[in-house]
């Protein structure tokens, strides 16, 4: 039997909470002070704590603090009257698991008692953080050992030492530019500078001056001479990433270079000459931006001499594991924190997700998680809502315009005291997911689904059902026959 300490100096209190949870399959024990509930984690080792924060003796807050030097990972739940903002920002900074306010609603309550029960088993099943990559790995930042990702480390090694013009490929996100300066680490000018440059992120009047410099007064603004990236990178490597956003003017200048190995700056007449590795990124299909005039053919042919192109996150699910291992320890190490954990929980919701944002979407949520995680452990509730709602369970739920099946979140198990959540948490959930299913007309297709539900629920009893339901049996007949509903229903 899972197990609350409550920690309130208010006898009303103590007594409520054992009333509200006497049938609910959880144990409630309670103390006074902080003093005595301090020597009852140490003694009874409960799952989780629900505590006031103004109390005689030792407040909350600094029973917090207390609780956070014995035990990391014990989800603290922090109520008070007084609901002051600076309040709940001490308590969150301080680990915190929430933090709710007094008189409660009951029921909103129960759900927050039961899903952090759940968090706290989930917590303890967590094994510690373990690197499952080699230094060196996390030195080049590119990460994968499935099998798109080795036909890429092999790309890198065949043609990293030439000089050969690359073409990336690939969404964005993806990790193109991690490809250009491993193919400049690796290759015969690791010792020079690798400078990379945005195509679509300069405007267009001054991508030239970016690219080539330009001369005192070539244009107003221009007081001196400017050198170029292509000057800066000389026996290096440069890296034009989103080249398909280039001007066509700039297009040509490019292929000039590429030709001749020299160019002019802006307002210049005199050649320039450079010894620059070229390696373009875009996430275009430049195929169609040539025959479209957007793109010159002959500078896409002496770009794309050897193509890269990068898989989505969708096509290596199974390097998703060590990515985020690479980057709790990544983001750990500049945030100047110990590694977090991950429950299983959450990594399975991060490893069934589309991931429309690839490896930068990834990181960006490993962050997030990283920052709104209060103990040890990275959770599921951690996570965006949108990657929560794609880890629930479908089962199939009747669609309302054709008696079809769409699949949708289960329902939480009643078995299990730590399964329920509130019917405002669900319904948010069941909206998330709605925005996938755009012909789903979502209050006829969840009023069938009960139904169908009340009446296996009750084995096809339709005055138990509409009692469940809380509605007349009339009205249950009324529905069955709207949605020509013909399971579990009680023969005779």
């Amino acid at each position: 039997m899972e197990t609350i300490l409550l920690i309130d100096d208010e006898v009303d209190v103590l007594y409520s909470f054992r009333r509200i949870f006497a049938d609910s399959g959880v144990d409630i024990l309670t103390s006074s002070n902080g003093e005595e509930g301090l020597a009852k984690i140490l003694s009874a080792k409960p799952d989780m704590v629900l505590m006031d924060v103004r109390m005689a003796g030792l407040s909350g807050l600094e029973t917090l603090r207390k609780i956070r030097e014995l035990d990391t990972k014990l989800p603290v739940i922090i109520m008070t009257a007084y609901g002051t903002t600076q309040t709940a920002i001490e308590a969150m900074k301080l680990g915190a698991y929430n933090y709710i306010l007094k008189p409660f609603d009951v029921p909103k309550l129960k759900s927050l008692i039961f899903t952090t029960l759940k968090a706290s088993k989930a917590i303890h099943q967590t094994n510690a953080f373990k690197p499952l990559l080699e230094t060196e790995d996390y030195e080049q930042g590119i990460i994968g050992r499935s099998e798109p990702m080795q036909e890429v480390f092999k790309l890198i090694g065949q043609v990293a030492s030439s000089s050969a013009t690359v073409m990336v490929t690939g969404e964005s996100g993806t990790g193109k530019e991690l490809i250009a300066k491993s193919l400049h680490k690796n290759g015969n000018r690791a010792a020079k500078p690798f400078i990379a440059i945005n195509c679509a992120a300069i405007p267009e009047t001054l991508l030239e001056s970016e690219l080539f410099g330009h001369e005192k007064g070539a244009f107003t603004g221009a007081h001196t001479q400017r050198i170029g990236r292509f000057e800066h990178c000389h026996g290096g490597t440069l890296f034009l990433d989103e080249v398909g956003d280039m001007p066509l003017a700039t297009q040509a200048k490019i292929l000039r270079i590429i030709q001749t190995g020299a160019f002019e700056r802006v307002g210049g007449n005199t050649p320039v000459s450079v010894d620059v590795r070229i390696i373009a990124a875009t996430n275009k299909a430049l195929e169609v931006a040539v025959a479209k005039k957007e793109f010159r053919e002959d500078l896409f042919y002496r770009l794309n001499v050897v193509r890269i192109h990068m898989p989505t996150l969708r096509e290596r699910r199974g390097d998703i594991k060590l990515l985020v291992n690479f980057f709790i320890k990544k983001i750990s190490q500049t945030q100047g924190q110990l590694p977090k954990s991950i429950s299983e929980q959450a990594l399975e919701a991060l490893e069934s997700h589309s991931w429309p944002g690839n490896v930068r979407e990834l990181e960006n949520v490993i962050h997030r998680a990283l920052v709104v995680a209060t103990g040890d452990i990275i959770l599921l509730g951690n996570l965006p809502a949108e990657l929560q709602v794609s880890s629930a369970e479908k089962s199939p739920v009747p669609d309302s315009r054709s008696g079809s099946e769409v699949p949708t979140p289960n329902a939480p198990s009643h078995s299990n005291p730590a399964q329920p959540q509130s019917v405002e948490q669900l319904s948010k959930l069941l909206f998330q997911w709605a925005r996938t299913q755009k012909q789903l007309r979502i209050l006829p297709a969840v009023e069938r689904a009960l139904v169908i539900q009340s009446l296996a629920e009750t084995n096809g009893n339709q005055v138990q059902a509409a009692k469940l339901l809380g509605i007349t049996r009339a009205t249950l007949r009324k529905r069955i026959e709207k949605f020509a509903i013909t399971q579990h229903l009680e023969v005779g």
